[in-house]
């Protein structure tokens, strides 16, 4: 079967052309955008790149064409193409659900925060158990690699986004998904773009419950006032907690992050890993409850865990100059912004951090949180915000921070402004959920030329953000 892909750069959608390949499909795609990583990855399997959506590519012999949710009507002539012509489409997670996940034991990780690295988390526990899963990850999973793979276990981890499906299916993605085993991992109001309050997005998760079977099992967030309110609504599937008493439970963690794990106050056994930070420990938890149900003995999936990598862009050190070490994180909204600036400063003290902030979100763009980001970085001692295109004023909404934060609307002056602030000793941490227009080698090298220093790259020294 041919399958061109509208909108295939993106981090999911990408995923399904990989899977596709995989499963022996021939596939091409196009996007606004055709760039590295993801455009490297895909022509590296074989995969032919279209760069925009003209209409001429309705001409394609393809079997189907599946739809990104990038794609919107009045904007792409492709898509306009394939509807007057009356071309077989479908979106991504119906395409996956009807080929892929139909036979499978689908473990689904949702929630706001956490569901990369906690999918990441599961997807390493089956395969430390010799289980050989599929995953469909919202990032890259150190201990894999890569984002997506299609194995023949009948087990598949899947990153179960709650974002609208296509602009012809505004149901959540993950309802198509019908999960044997669901983690709800936290809820908070996000993308404002579609949902009006945290209501409707509750709704959502509300629908998600309904398709998990009887024989199935819910692993609920028990600290959760919103995933509490969501299975009030109705539970017809076994559910076990975490984070709370009567479920799963952790014990205090010692200057490295390790800790004890608990069910039902019975002690499972202890996590020896680096990861930082009790939003990580929560996730662990879930992960190792997930597993359990699907076959993992609790302490096969506690030993798993210390050898656990995380996520790229999850606090990853990009490199250090003359001391001053620069990260990449991928948090995007207030919460995850909070979380990851108080786990750097639980990791080095009194420090200084200069943390780098792109708000890049569509909910961030419509400045729905932007009066919730002074006190997510009050933790930093300086705080340097890139403010261009936004419609709303960065300064006026940073100003309870005062003097130790700054807006600018342009990357070259925002870069020299922090190569003129580090000194040695400086953690530079940048949070954005999108490339950041490459700020961070852009940064290593402006102090490389400063310093005359070379640039040291770790690649494997993480701390591990919220994600």
């Amino acid at each position: 079967m041919h399958i061109h892909i509208l909108g295939i750069c993106g981090t999911f959608m990408g995923g399904i052309a990989a899977i596709a390949r995989s499963a022996g499909h021939t596939v091409t795609g196009c996007d606004a955008n055709v760039y590295p990583p993801m455009s490297d990855q895909l022509r590296a399997l074989g995969i032919e790149l279209i760069e925009g959506f003209d209409a001429q590519q309705a001409d394609i012999k393809a079997d189907i064409f599946v739809v990104g949710n990038v794609v919107a009507r009045g904007k792409q002539p492709l898509i306009e193409a394939i509807l007057n012509r009356g071309l077989p489409y479908t979106s991504g997670p119906q395409w996956l659900a009807d080929t892929v996940l139909r036979d499978k034991w689908v473990l689904a990780v949702a929630g706001t925060h956490g569901k990369t690295t906690t999918s990441s988390m599961l997807a390493w526990i089956l395969e430390d158990a010799k289980l050989d899963p599929g995953f469909l990850i919202g990032g890259v999973p150190e201990n894999f690699g890569v984002s997506a793979r299609l194995t023949a276990s009948p087990f598949f981890v899947i990153e179960a986004d709650e974002y609208d499906t296509a602009f012809f299916d505004k149901r959540s993605k993950f309802v198509h998904y019908r999960p044997r085993t669901a983690i709800l991992n936290n809820l908070e109001y996000d993308h404002a773009d579609i949902f009006p309050d945290l209501a409707a997005i509750e709704t959502q998760f509300h629908h998600l419950v309904r398709t998990v079977p009887g024989n199935g099992l819910i692993v609920a967030n028990g600290r959760e006032p919103a995933i509490d309110r969501v299975l009030e609504r109705g539970l017809w599937t076994p559910a076990e907690r975490f984070g709370s008493v009567g479920g799963w439970t952790l014990g205090e963690a010692d200057a490295r992050g390790s800790f004890d794990v608990f069910f039902n106050s019975t002690l499972q056994g202890r996590v020896n890993w680096g990861l930082i930070g009790e939003h990580n420990r929560l996730n662990a938890l879930a992960a190792i409850a997930a597993a359990r149900h699907a076959g993992v003995p609790v302490a096969a999936a506690i030993d798993a865990l210390a050898r656990f990598e995380n996520v790229k862009r999850r606090m990853e050190v990009r490199g250090s100059v003359h001391g001053i070490t620069v990260y990449d994180d991928f948090a995007h909204h207030p919460t995850a912004i909070a979380t990851t600036v108080e786990g750097l400063r639980a990791k080095v003290g009194n420090a200084r951090i200069l943390a780098v902030l792109e708000p890049r979100s569509n909910t961030m763009k419509l400045g729905v949180m932007k009066s919730a980001l002074p006190d997510s970085l009050k933790d930093a001692d300086a705080v340097y915000c890139y403010g261009a295109n936004l419609g709303w004023d960065a300064a006026e909404a940073l100003a309870p921070l005062g003097d130790k934060a700054r807006v600018f609307d342009n990357l070259d002056k925002l870069v020299s402004q922090l190569v003129a602030d580090t000194r040695p000793g400086d953690h530079v941490l940048m949070m954005s959920n999108g490339g950041f227009g490459g700020i961070h080698a852009r940064l290593l090298e402006a102090l490389h030329q400063h310093y005359h220093e070379e640039i040291v790259l770790t690649p494997m020294h993480r701390y591990g953000g919220y994600a």
